[in-house]
């Protein structure tokens, strides 16, 4: 397994036990990972904190530059939302673990120019499937329903 969607996934888990949504993200800058995060909107409170946009927000403030040779990887395919961000910052490349729970805004990110991997790795089907069945009043709140 890629040693970054890895990382994604410790991100997810960590984010499960806490208490929250199973997803992961890591932002990666010439081989390094720059930001770690995980969906914290349960823990925090908060209408917008997914995981990629956690692992933006704590990457910190980075010069354009940075943006427009990093990869992010994501447990799950992006939203609406987060592929903005992923748009805004110039981020060319997005590696999804699982499209089967949710499908996000692939096609719109390869629209503006982002390449788009996705993996079906079983480890992150697996944990949102556990998840969803589980928690799906969580799961539905996520996601908008």
């Amino acid at each position: 397994m890629d040693q970054f969607l890895k990382a994604a996934i410790e991100e997810a888990k960590q984010g499960r036990s806490e208490g929250g949504i199973p997803i992961g993200s890591v932002l990666v800058y010439r081989g390094e990972i720059i930001g770690r995060g995980h969906n914290r909107r349960v823990q925090k409170g908060s209408p917008t904190l997914h995981a990629e946009m956690d692992a933006l927000e704590n990457a910190g403030r980075l010069p354009a530059k940075t943006y427009r040779e990093s990869t992010l990887y994501t447990t799950l395919s992006p939203c609406a939302m987060c592929s903005g961000a992923i748009v805004l910052y110039g981020i060319p490349r997005v590696i999804v673990g699982e499209n089967r729970s949710f499908v996000g805004e692939e096609e719109w990110l390869r629209s503006r120019g982002v390449a788009v991997e996705v993996v079906q790795d079983k480890d992150c089907v697996a944990i949102m499937k556990e998840f969803m069945e589980k928690h799906p009043e969580l799961w539905n709140e996520d996601i908008g329903e």
